[in-house]
């Protein structure tokens, strides 16, 4: 057993958050779990404190989850963390890493940039603009900036009049003044989940809809269960990762008629579809992976 401190920020509670820990207090007897609405940093006295915790003392930080709704907010809370690293604790992933993919924009632009192939999207505050990619979408996917497991999202056809259509946008808008839409496609009632750990590709799980939804996500219904990609669709997903080094990560990936394609490279992943879709202790391999890192 190791004698390194490796706190984890997450949700308390939360099986992914807590199951962490535990496996970090199996290796070195170490357990800390920390939400950032508890820490507050201090420029003056250079330290990040949690209760009677600083975290500037620490040898590492595993950001599991930094808050259970993504916002502008979140942002903020990320840049705390550089305080710590800036003092030399290793963080997992590095904040400038996730601040970038927290936004979904950022996460897109980074990836059309690498070539990656994703749906076709348009991004606007306009809402005639919108209006027109609906039409020639046929169907598109409104997509909050912020949000995760399809929080937010919704679907607007072209198989109505212009008036509802723009009625859809507007209360769309309203909460969303940019608007980031991609198009709908015919998708076979599932998606995957690709997972990555320093870079190295461990396996995939697929999201099977159980449903009439328009989306996979566990929240609405998905069950997981194992996939087993082809090598070119592991060497797209191996390249998209890469544009970010992220320690850990999953990238979202579903075929399509043209091949395959990429929705998102995840700012955390996840633990439970890597468990129950491909039999997979991530929270244990991420430990060994952090405690190897903080020893060097």
């Amino acid at each position: 057993m190791t004698n390194v401190k490796i706190a984890v920020i997450g949700i308390p509670g939360k099986w992914s958050t807590e199951v962490l820990a535990d496996r970090l207090k199996e290796k070195t007897g170490f357990r800390l779990v920390l939400s950032m609405a508890d820490v507050s940093a201090n420029l003056e006295s250079g330290t990040l404190m949690a209760g009677s915790h600083n975290l500037c003392e620490l040898d590492g930080i595993i950001v599991k989850k930094i808050s259970q709704i993504y916002s502008p907010n979140t942002l903020d809370r990320i840049e705390l963390l550089r305080l710590a690293e800036k003092q030399g604790v290793r963080v997992f992933s590095r904040p400038d890493t996730i601040i970038r993919m927290i936004d979904r924009l950022g996460c897109t632009m980074t990836l059309r940039h690498g070539d990656i192939p994703m749906p076709a999207t348009r991004v606007s505050e306009d809402i005639n603009f919108a209006l027109k990619t609906v039409k020639d979408f046929g169907a598109a996917v409104f997509k909050p900036l912020y949000s995760t497991k399809a929080r937010g999202m919704c679907v607007i056809e072209n198989n109505q009049l212009d008036e509802h259509i723009r009625k859809k946008i507007e209360q769309f808008k309203h909460d969303n003044p940019m608007m980031y839409m991609q198009q709908k496609l015919d998708l076979p009632g599932r998606d995957y989940g690709m997972v990555f750990l320093g870079g190295q590709y461990l396996g995939t799980y697929a999201r099977v809809s159980q449903t009439d939804s328009w989306n996979t996500t566990i929240n609405s219904g998905g069950k997981y269960a194992l996939h087993q990609p082809p090598q070119s669709t592991i060497d797209l997903a191996t390249k998209a990762q890469a544009l970010f080094g992220m320690d850990f990560t999953t990238v979202d990936v579903a075929d399509t008629q043209n091949g395959p394609i990429v929705f998102e490279v995840s700012a955390f992943g996840g633990f439970k579809g890597a468990l129950e879709g491909v039999g997979i202790d991530a929270a244990d391999l991420y430990a060994d992976y952090a405690i190897k890192e903080v020893s060097k």
